[in-house]
Order: structure tokens, then C-alpha cells, then sequence
């Protein structure tokens, strides 16, 4: 007789969980398995939903900085803890859904196993699309430090083999339609001379993804860079970084937007003055980012400016 856990649907094909109402009419589904694997955790993630319309809307999925080695999908950051209405529930009350998804830390897993994760959580978006009431057409990114660093690789290795993994739903496209990626790092071979640390230091949050010094393993350090990866093919970017990061170098989005515009590419780079990472010492920079970055995720993905009229 098998195993009562053996008949348990696979993560990914879990039943959803209720709706709960949230801010503005916006909805809910907390703790939603995208994968997994057997005896393992399953992946999760938080889906906030507009209020209900008939139509299909778009989505983005949000991805949590930590440095890979910390953090969870709950937060957009510290500089909105305690925020009402949070950041996920004013994008959702924008008409735009947002799958705020965990995947696997540094200490869980090298790399690439979390860029693996956070195309399954696209997958199965788009798989699920039309029980969810979504667009599976069009979904974005969206992540800040190193959730801005894989959400600039989600847009920057659609079709590419070797970092698409099999876990999870697999056979929809994991493509995005752009990218908005606050202060997060781009080059991971020249982080230690950006920030002024020592050349084979095996404690550096980038050491920890890779399994050693980025200079001990520069291919796999360049596989791991967004900027290793710009082509004209590349979709629309938003890049948002505090001038004054100490953590992230404000150079590391100059970079990648010098690339994305020299291939050709929509790019807009902000660079917010006085912030240091994570919004730190710049009070307004964290909202007018918000801000910001929901004008731009209307324009791409509701057709909108940031006021609301159609274009």
C-alpha cells in the first residue's frame, strides 16, 4: 500500500489557498507552493491580487535582497517595515498583481539554483495564469539588492539552457516583458574592487553564492553577472540605486545600463542622491522609488502612464 504522502499532488500543483482581503479591495493568497522537491520545503509565494475585475491583469514578480544569504518574500525592504498600505498591496491597487516569491538561499543552495527558482515561480504563473485571473503575457520583474541582481538575469536568460533548471512547471517561457532592479549588483568579478574590499576574501556575500571568491572562479562569476549577458534582445529596464551605497556601488547599475543602452535597449537609470543602500540616510528616497517604479510598470504593462490614462 503506498505511502499516504506519495498521493500528495506536487507542490506545484497544490490546491490555492483562499483569498484574504487586503488594503483597497486588493486580495491575498499567502504561502503559495511554486516547487519543490520530495522531503524538502516547498518554494512559496505571497500573491497579492487587485481588486476583482473580470479582465485579466499583469503581473511582477517581487524578489527580496539579503545578499542571497538572508531575507524573505514578506518585505520590499527596511525602509517600508510597517508601511500601510505596503508596497505590494499599492502596486496590486495599481492593477497590477505581484508574486513577492522566496527561492533558495547561499546557505540552502550555490548558485545557480536561485535564478533556477525564480524562473519556476515564473513558469508557474504562466501555467496557472487562468485560475489566478492573470495576463500570462504580461509579467515583469521586480527586485531589490540581490533580488534586483536575479531579477535583472530573469530578463537577461530567457531561453538559456543552462540556467533555465527543471524544477517545478516546467514547459511555459520563464521570459519577463522588463525588468526594475533597485541598487543591485551587475558585475560580480569587480564587486571587491567597487567596494574596496580584499581580492580573494572567501566571507563576501558573493563568495557565499558561488561557493568562493568570485576571483577564484571568474567564469562562474561572469555566468552570474547580468552584465555578462546584455544583448540587443534584452527587454526594458529600470534601474534605481542610492548614489551614496556603500554596500552596492552605485557604479554597478551605471554599468549595466551604459550596456543595455550601447546594445540598444530601453534603460533608465536613477540614481537617488544622499541614499545609501537600501534607501538608508535618504528618508524619500524608498517612496518616490515606489513611486517610480509603479509609473513604470503601468507604462509596460497596463499601457498607461503613471497617472492612469491609456497610451
Amino acid at each position: 500500500m503506498p505511502h499516504p504522502a506519495s498521493a500528495l499532488p506536487a507542490a506545484h500543483d497544490a490546491p490555492l489557498p483562499p483569498a484574504r482581503l487586503a488594503a483597497g479591495g486588493t486580495r491575498l493568497l499567502p504561502g503559495v507552493p511554486y516547487a519543490g522537491w520530495p522531503g524538502v520545503r516547498p518554494l512559496e509565494l505571497d500573491l497579492w491580487l487587485p481588486p476583482e475585475t473580470p479582465a485579466p491583469v499583469p503581473a511582477v514578480v517581487f524578489l527580496h535582497g539579503g545578499g542571497w544569504r538572508a531575507g524573505s518574500r514578506h518585505l520590499a525592504g527596511p525602509a517600508f517595515a510597517g508601511a500601510e498600505p505596503n508596497p505590494f498591496e499599492q502596486v496590486a491597487r495599481a492593477g497590477i498583481a505581484v508574486a513577492s516569491a522566496d527561492y533558495r538561499l547561499s546557505g540552502e543552495a550555490r548558485w545557480p539554483a536561485q535564478l533556477h527558482d525564480v524562473k519556476a515561480a515564473v513558469r508557474w504563473l504562466r501555467a496557472r495564469a487562468g485560475e489566478l485571473g492573470l495576463d500570462g503575457e504580461r509579467i515583469a520583474a521586480w527586485g531589490e539588492s540581490a533580488g534586483g541582481h536575479l531579477a535583472a538575469l530573469l530578463g537577461l536568460t530567457a531561453g538559456d539552457p543552462a540556467l533555465e533548471g527543471s524544477l517545478g512547471v516546467t514547459g511555459p517561457s520563464s521570459r519577463v516583458r522588463g525588468v526594475v532592479a533597485w541598487y543591485a549588483p551587475s558585475d560580480l568579478l569587480a564587486m571587491t574592487a567597487d567596494t574596496g574590499g580584499q581580492p580573494g576574501d572567501p566571507g563576501t556575500r558573493e563568495a557565499g553564492l558561488l561557493g568562493a571568491p568570485p576571483s577564484d572562479v571568474a567564469e562562474l562569476a561572469a555566468q552570474a553577472s547580468p552584465l555578462s549577458h546584455v544583448s540587443p534582445a534584452a527587454p526594458a529596464f529600470l534601474l534605481l540605486h542610492g548614489a551614496a551605497d556603500r554596500a552596492v556601488p552605485c557604479v554597478q547599475s551605471q554599468r549595466l545600463h551604459d550596456a543595455l543602452a550601447e546594445a540598444g535597449t530601453e534603460t533608465e537609470l536613477t540614481l537617488y542622491p544622499d541614499a545609501d543602500h537600501m534607501w538608508a540616510g535618504a528618508p524619500g528616497a524608498g517612496p518616490q522609488a515606489l513611486k517610480q517604479t509603479i509609473g513604470v510598470l503601468r507604462r509596460w504593462l497596463l499601457a498607461q502612464d503613471p497617472d492612469g490614462i491609456a497610451k
